[in-house]
């Protein structure tokens, strides 16, 4: 099953995040499918940039956002 799940990149105490797809097997660090995002909670507000398509792509052939992806995506308006 492909998941739709954040990656940390960023440096110590400074961390920023990817949305990715990804076997849902795989660890957090793991070997992704696509990159799908970029997600930076330090800044206010929160940096957010996603590519609307692709993620609309993954959900219509069955990924399951997380729980932390989908909140972001209802924000962002893109899930109901």
């Amino acid at each position: 099953m492909v998941k739709i799940r954040l990656t940390r990149v960023g440096a110590k105490n400074k961390p920023a995040y990817r949305i990715i797809a990804i076997d849902s097997k795989k660890p957090r660090e793991g070997k992704h499918l696509e990159i799908l995002g970029f997600y930076d909670p330090k800044t206010e507000p929160a940096t957010i940039q996603v590519k609307e398509d692709r993620i609309k792509y993954w959900l219509s052939v069955g990924a399951q956002p997380s729980e932390t992806v989908k909140r972001i995506l209802k924000n962002l308006g893109i899930l109901g």
